[in-house]
């Protein structure tokens, strides 16, 4: 009987599920010959110790090699606080005015070695709201709008956060306030129109829930622009989609109005083609105002007129925030931060 050996192959080793080591700091000075004290300085940007810009490159190679990023919460404890910078997202549309700033200021608080952190709180407002900030206990929370009261900013503080910062149209007891006069977006553009021998004004109220917050006040700055004079305004409730603005345009006529300022730019452009669409020429039959100074209203025929608004720079907001959590004890700043400025082209 004839006997055939075969050879059968060992199977392979499973793959091991074990988890790989977490490098740490002391990996990391290792492999580029340093302490851990020159690691902790170089990955943290730390400016009190000088550090020769080459150990610094050959710091960052070898945290780069390994997968190595720094412990936040071990940082956090080290240092007595976090470096988060908490920023409730808007509860309403923002504009890219905003967005913008928003950008920069991300920028300038990464620069300082914050973290800038966004918070959805979908459904939680005031100090319900306050107290879901907390628990991520952040250094520092900026608060757009009035979505925060005396009590929401004491929660916060008591939770170690050293500066609370609000960018509103009001100052909150106990928080550092950038205040934002939307009223002196309105009085220039009503002002501007009434010069330009405009007698009735409609001003666009966004349907949008939320913007309340800046129509209402540019509203009232029309009206103040206004006042004592033979002009009169109309609200004009609108929302932000074509076939209300074509119904809009479709009665504008009846409505005897003979300008509108737009509450900004892209409910200008939203309007003003549904005007043109209706007939109504602009600025002939309706002078159009907006507000914000955006590129696409330049481009525009006729090109828009629009209030143009200076929001704070970002790097200054970053820099008040900076000396805020330094010295947490000091009063409160209130600033004014909102300039205007009437920029006339050809829709008025």
């Amino acid at each position: 009987m004839r006997y055939v050996m075969v050879q059968i192959p060992k199977p392979a080793a499973p793959a091991s599920t074990a988890p790989h080591s977490v490098p740490t700091s002391a990996d990391v000075a290792r492999l580029a010959g340093v302490s851990r004290a020159t690691v902790s300085y170089v990955l943290n940007n730390t400016d009190a110790v000088r550090i020769s810009e080459p150990t610094r490159r050959r710091v960052r190679e070898a945290a780069k090699e390994l997968g190595y990023v720094p412990h936040a919460a071990a940082r956090s404890l080290r240092a007595g606080h976090s470096r988060i910078v908490l920023m409730p997202a808007p509860a309403v549309p923002v504009g890219p005015l905003y967005s913008r700033f928003i950008n920069d200021l991300q920028w300038a608080l990464g620069r300082l070695d914050y973290t800038v952190v966004q918070h959805g709180s979908v459904g939680l407002h005031g100090d319900e709201a306050a107290r879901a900030w907390a628990e991520l206990r952040p250094v520092a929370v900026l608060v757009p709008g009035s979505a925060i009261g005396p009590e929401g900013v004491a929660v916060l503080r008591r939770s170690g956060a050293r500066a609370v910062v609000t960018l509103g149209p009001v100052a909150v007891e106990g928080a550092h306030a950038l205040l934002m006069d939307h009223e002196s977006v309105g009085h220039r553009a009503g002002a501007h129109l009434y010069a330009r021998g405009r007698r009735r004004i409609g001003v666009v109220m966004p349907a949008e829930r939320g913007l309340e917050l800046f129509s209402r006040p540019r509203l009232a700055g029309v009206r103040r622009a206004l006042d004592g004079t033979d002009g009169t305004v109309v609200e004009l409730p609108l929302g932000y989609d074509e076939a209300a603005a074509a119904r809009l345009a479709a009665r504008w006529r009846g409505l005897g109005l003979d300008a509108a300022f737009a509450y900004n730019d892209e409910y200008a452009m939203l309007l003003m083609r549904a005007l043109q669409d209706e007939g109504v020429r602009i600025p002939e039959d309706t002078a159009v105002v907006g507000a914000d100074d955006l590129m696409l209203g330049r481009l525009l025929r006729p090109r828009l007129s629009t209030v143009h608004v200076d929001l704070p720079a970002g790097r200054d907001l970053a820099e008040l925030v900076d000396r805020a959590v330094r010295d947490p004890a000091a009063a409160p700043e209130r600033r004014p931060v909102l300039g205007t400025t009437l920029v006339h082209r050809d829709s008025s």
